[in-house]
C-alpha cells in the first residue's frame, strides 16, 4: 500500500514541476493590439 501512495506522491510532484516549468518557459503573453473606439462626452 505504501508503494502506491509513494508513487502517487512522486507523480503529483512531477506534474507540479512540469506545470511550473511550462508556465515559466512557455510564451504565455497575450497578443497585443491597439484598440481605438470613439467616445461621445456630454451627448444628449
Amino acid at each position: 500500500m505504501w508503494r502506491i501512495i509513494k508513487a502517487l506522491l512522486v507523480l503529483a510532484v512531477l506534474a507540479f514541476v512540469g506545470l511550473a516549468g511550462y508556465a515559466y518557459l512557455a510564451d504565455l503573453t497575450p497578443p497585443q493590439a491597439e484598440v481605438t473606439k470613439p467616445v461621445m462626452l456630454n451627448a444628449e
